[in-house]
């Protein structure tokens, strides 16, 4: 097995790393080092910008990521400020936001970073539409998986288990595109 650093204080995208890479032959190691969360435009320049931080403290290589929900009918809101509105407003904010709307609209994004020690970082992007629930579903996953129903499912992120949330989810697709890029991982 080939190490492969995550940083990030996330178990639950650590988890969701590991069942994608593990059969690959990667073990997904967390490191939580914290780095600054630049408020930007787009979650590819808050990825670039801990990259770089990180780069700074930490001379392997590694993967970060960072994701957002954008719901349509809220013009792409919370987007790259989804942690912040999660820690704030919370789910119940989201879905009181949304009381009266029909069309629910939204898609997950995720953005991986993957960094070797003197190489310009690799961006790899992932997304998963889908609608917002009417209500609160399923006590599984982590953030907005609660709300959140995937285009093809009946159910939300937190009505499914890892496995069949890796089948939907944005940071799945991207792990998928990350996986093919490192089979020439050194």
């Amino acid at each position: 097995m080939k190490e492969l650093f995550f940083i990030t204080s996330n178990t639950g995208k650590v988890q969701e790393a590991t069942e994608k890479l593990r059969p690959l032959g990667f073990s997904v190691v967390q490191k939580n080092l914290g780095y600054p969360e630049v408020q930007a435009d787009s979650l590819e320049e808050v990825a670039i910008w801990g990259v770089s931080h990180v780069q700074e403290r930490f001379r392997r290589a590694f993967i970060l990521e960072d994701a957002g929900l954008f719901i349509d009918d809220l013009q792409g809101f919370p987007g790259v400020y989804s942690k912040y509105v999660f820690f704030t407003i919370g789910l119940g904010g989201i879905l009181q936001l949304l009381e009266g709307v029909e069309k629910r609209g939204a898609v997950f994004r995720s953005v991986y970073a993957y960094s070797e020690p003197g190489k310009k970082p690799l961006l790899i992007i992932g997304e998963c539409k889908g609608i917002i629930s009417m209500r609160k579903q399923g006590t599984h996953g982590f953030g907005y998986d609660p709300i959140f129903i995937p285009d093809g499912a009946k159910k939300t992120f937190g009505d499914m288990s890892v496995e069949e949330k890796n089948q939907f989810s944005h940071r799945g697709k991207a792990l998928e595109k990350l996986a093919t890029v490192l089979k020439d991982f050194q």
